[in-house]
């Protein structure tokens, strides 16, 4: 009875007017056919720009710093772009359309899919900080799925960045392995009705561990934030241009103003420039024994609350995914 439970546990929301074989992006190759070249196409792969929604994210002056590009051949670029991707207005409910797309991905504890509407939700960043707390659990966690322990782990991919510049240019890998295999996936497996799973899933822990290390006083305060937004943006880009779900990890400083009547005077590192990236800001603290009190701490549409679990947050979501053989990407 409780396998079944557990099973249950592993649905995600059903996207039922989702076009089923539509790509999310245009390829940049596909410029080729407006009569760019494959020499400028290759110069933009190099740069870490595989896609042609991923192109009409940059300005015009960080592609012409691109090595052999001019800026007539941006601009050419720019026009072939346009008319293969639309980034002007659109109608609401065109909008509307759009956002059916979403995926909520499950995090395999039903007190916390409800805290979160459903799941964590692609085209969007979450974060979640707390205090230390990090105990090794892949297997175990694959086990209580009743998952093949060795598949899961040949299901994730994997990078240490040692500074905030290795973590930049391990995201611009990243595209070009989201462009070149499939990043969504439709199944069916038993008590499963058919749903839609993000192939990739990025998950940063920690976003701002680096920079508090390569940056350090307040006269470097003002360049953290500005690389640490950089850096943010190019997330937000990631989640939109692949619909991929971006779930980070935080850490938390002392709060000096939080007062002697605060009971928990901390509060997420990252300042303002963090705060507004993220759609979804959970607050996790030690709870009883193995229990993870998760905090509803920011959102736009959801209301203030709290959800007991006996796994971390991270895990339940982290290897739930695993069970349909779909890779993610991990920062550590």
């Amino acid at each position: 009875m409780r396998r079944s439970e557990e099973q249950a546990q592993l649905q995600l929301i059903e996207r039922d007017e989702a076009d089923e074989e539509e790509d999310c992006f245009e390829a940049i190759d596909k410029l080729i056919s407006q009569g760019i070249n494959a020499g400028d196409i290759k110069k933009l792969q190099d740069a870490g720009i595989y896609t042609c929604n991923g192109l009409m994210m940059h300005t015009k002056k960080s592609l012409t710093g691109i090595k052999g590009l001019s800026e007539a051949k941006v601009d050419k670029i720019c026009e072939a772009a346009e008319k293969l991707v639309n980034f002007g207005y659109v109608t609401g409910s065109e909008m509307l359309l759009k956002r059916k797309s979403v995926v909520k991905i499950t995090t395999g504890s039903q007190a916390l899919d409800d805290l979160l509407g459903g799941g964590i939700e692609t085209l969007s960043i979450t974060e979640a900080f707390g205090e230390f707390s990090r105990p090794d659990r892949i297997v175990p966690i694959a086990e209580r799925f009743g998952m093949d322990a060795g598949a899961v782990l040949d299901n994730i991919i994997y990078a240490r960045a040692y500074t905030y510049e290795h973590q930049y240019n391990l995201l611009l890998g990243l595209a070009a392995k989201m462009s070149e295999e499939p990043f969504r996936l439709l199944v069916s497996p038993p008590h499963i009705p058919n749903v839609y799973v993000p192939d990739f899933t990025t998950i940063l822990d920690s976003v701002i561990a680096l920079f508090r290390v390569d940056f350090s006083g307040r006269g470097e305060l003002a360049e953290r934030q500005q690389k640490l937004a950089q850096m943010l943006s190019r997330l937000i880009k990631i989640a939109e241009e692949f619909n991929v779900a971006v779930y980070m990890t935080n850490q938390v400083i002392a709060d000096p103003g939080g007062g002697m009547f605060i009971s928990d005077p901390k509060k997420p590192a990252g300042g303002h420039v963090l705060a507004h990236a993220s759609t979804i800001r959970l607050m996790l603290r030690k709870g009883k024994g193995e229990q993870r009190v998760c905090k509803m701490f920011d959102a736009p549409n959801l209301p203030e609350a709290e959800a007991i679990s006996l796994l971390p947050l991270f895990y339940c979501y982290t290897f739930q995914h695993s069970a349909f053989q779909s890779p993610y990407f991990y920062f550590l």
